[in-house]
């Protein structure tokens, strides 16, 4: 018995070393596009990403059209934005997923991949936000989502980098000298 408890303790500490060697990237989640179809997230291995909460009755919403002009930019570059509509601040996205999609289109001409609407804060937090949000999931940084277009950008190989405050422009000097690798 005392064997068998030793070896299920060393198995455990195993487990955790392997684990915290190991953490989770943003390429280990898989959500659903605009359209409801599964998209995995591994399929961006290799690009840059900036991830963005959004909202269609904000008065950071503008920042779409920055969005757009950034990805059609970049695109060719192995990057590549993806935003996440969210309702958690002041009801500013209460539209469906089909109303959201008919805005942004419509609207501001997105082209970039737009995501199924999630919650990025509180208990019904989408995984991918959770990870997003607390080091101990994402191995880098905790921070809490302040409100719609709060960009977080992942490398490459699917580690999160930093996050960038709301008010920050998409195309902000910061962001471009990333993109670039500057």
């Amino acid at each position: 018995m005392k064997k068998q408890i030793l070896a299920l303790i060393t198995f455990s500490l195993l487990m955790m070393t392997v684990t915290a060697q190991n953490p989770k990237t943003f390429h280990d989640f898989k959500v659903k596009t605009i359209e409801g179809k599964d998209f995995d997230l591994a399929s961006l291995k290799g690009k840059k990403v900036m991830v963005v909460n959004t909202a269609s009755k904000c008065g950071l919403t503008p920042q779409y059209e920055d969005l757009q002009k950034l990805y059609s930019k970049y695109v060719s570059k192995n990057f590549v934005i993806i935003g996440f509509p969210a309702n958690n601040f002041l009801s500013q996205e209460p539209g469906s997923n089909s109303e959201i999609k008919q805005f942004c289109t419509s609207e501001y001409g997105v082209t970039f991949p737009m995501m199924e609407k999630i919650s990025v804060k509180g208990d019904d937090m989408a995984p991918v936000y959770q990870w997003l949000t607390q080091k101990s999931e994402n191995g880098v940084l905790d921070s809490e989502v302040k409100w719609n277009f709060q960009k977080y950008l992942v490398d490459e190989n699917g580690k999160l980098v930093k996050m960038i405050s709301p008010r920050d422009k998409p195309d902000s000097e910061e962001i471009i000298q990333w993109i670039e690798g500057k």
